[in-house]
């Protein structure tokens, strides 16, 4: 088994071989090149994007942003990621459709042993965030966690469990509160109420 066969297993690992701090160098480049763009640069900011992931993306990411490798990172289209958030893509980062990032959000896929003798040891497992959630400012993801469509994980949470579809989920750790249902349809903000009508004077103003 390769270093890179063992990091995808989930075994424990170090990272100095098998061209893998060249790979980090490499990205580092790319992340300097993404986070350096004019705020117009938008073609640029396209053409790198194609180079950092694994896989196109039509996303909008605001610099700064701050990953490990890039090339583990797959973010699907419309989604968007605000400024200061840190991927640490040591294994696979799966991103659906419409998700979105509030800023500083972390996504840490590794991890180190929890006695000091052996924490000069790695272990990495994925993190998968379904389509169309919604994950606040501040929020930390843990490695291993998948978080289930359309879900809202509230600013400054750290999620160290997998957290289901439609749920709204707060606090460190982070805890499924209640699930997102009716009431939401018809009030966005307490008792700030959804109405078509203020829809669409806002879309009228386009």
């Amino acid at each position: 088994m390769t270093m890179r066969e063992r990091i995808a297993s989930g075994k424990l690992f170090t990272d100095y071989c098998e061209g893998l701090p060249e790979d980090r160098m490499q990205a580092k480049k790319r992340m300097l090149a993404y986070n350096s763009t004019e705020p117009d640069a938008l073609n640029k900011r396209v053409q790198l994007m194609a180079e950092i992931f694994g896989k196109a993306t039509n996303a909008w990411i605001e610099p700064p942003f701050y990953f490990c490798y890039g090339t583990n990172i797959e973010i699907g289209d419309g989604s968007y990621v605000n400024f200061n958030c840190n991927f640490v893509d040591d294994t696979k980062i799966i991103i659906g459709k419409g998700v979105m990032f509030g800023p500083a959000v972390t996504i840490a896929t590794v991890g180190h042993p929890l006695h000091p003798d052996y924490r000069g040891y790695m272990y990495a497992l994925p993190v998968n965030i379904q389509d169309h959630c919604w994950i606040g400012a501040n929020v930390t993801i843990c490695p291993g966690v998948t978080i289930g469509e359309n879900s809202v994980i509230g600013a400054g949470s750290v999620v160290t469990k997998d957290i289901p579809a439609n749920s709204l989920a707060v606090g460190n750790p982070c805890k499924v509160m209640r699930m997102i249902d009716e009431h939401d349809r018809k009030y966005y903000y307490k008792d700030r109420g959804i109405t078509q009508e203020d829809l669409d004077e806002e879309a009228g103003l386009r």
